[in-house]
């Protein structure tokens, strides 16, 4: 029977030390071995502690003290599963406890899109690497903060945009003139203060038809000048014709 801290959640600062503890009832024996393993939030599965010893990665940090872990400190990349395995006498036992590490969010990575056709899709995107755990995400337009559900919002009900808090994407099916502002985005999670990015405008933007239409008629004006230049050398004789021959 394993027992002790390794059924609970732990929480804790980066750089702080941590004792993961692991006892077991006699019926495993006296000479019990106790293994250790570390499985990050991907699902890759890597010792920490085999045959008694730290292993590689964790040799100038971590110590084994009878039965249990010990971090002199820990980093966010030490988030995820910690399995204590005993096996002696009889079935093998097994306790887990998830170790999380708190990291303040940094200031977010934004992009806004400086220019955008009215009709066109259009995505702003936030994102921090460093918050643990992984910061949620929102955003502010012109300083005012945009719901998550715009439909609920008298004043957002003809919003049309998407935001997803976890990835920090604010996307735009397909932006209006009304879309035009400045935006940015702020990430906050339990560890510390919230984060914000600098604000960028994004301004939306009518079609330049009466530009393209002009440009239609500019280039059908150079092919006639073109046709006529042809023609016109041709007819007289600047161009050889086609039955003439070189020797």
């Amino acid at each position: 029977m394993l027992c002790g801290a390794v059924s609970a959640a732990l929480f804790l600062f980066s750089a702080s030390g941590v004792d993961l503890t692991c006892s077991y009832s006699a019926d495993f024996g006296s000479n019990a071995r106790v293994e250790w393993k570390f499985m990050d939030p991907k699902g890759s599965q890597t010792y920490v502690i085999f045959d008694g010893k730290a292993t590689s990665p964790y040799s100038s940090r971590v110590t084994m003290y009878g039965s249990n872990l010990r971090f002199s400190k820990v980093t966010r990349k030490d988030n995820g599963m910690y399995d204590c395995e005993v096996s002696g006498n009889g079935q093998p036992g097994e306790a887990r406890v998830k170790l999380t590490v708190l990291v303040p969010p940094s200031p977010p990575l934004c992009r806004v899109p400086t220019s955008v056709t009215t009709g066109n899709a259009a995505v702003l995107s936030c994102h921090d690497n460093d918050g643990s755990p992984p910061p949620k995400y929102n955003w502010y337009k012109d300083g005012v903060l945009l719901p998550l559900d715009p439909s609920k919002i008298s004043g957002f009900k003809n919003a049309t945009y998407r935001l997803n808090t976890d990835s920090g994407n604010l996307d735009f099916p397909a932006v209006t003139k009304m879309d035009s502002g400045q935006y940015y985005c702020q990430a906050s999670n339990s560890a510390g203060p919230p984060q914000r990015c600098i604000g960028a405008k994004m301004e939306v933007r009518d079609l330049n038809t009466g530009g393209i239409v002009a440009g239609v008629i500019v280039a059908l004006l150079l092919l006639a000048l073109l046709g006529f230049g042809i023609w016109y050398a041709h007819k007289k004789g600047y161009l050889p014709s086609e039955s003439s021959t070189v020797c």
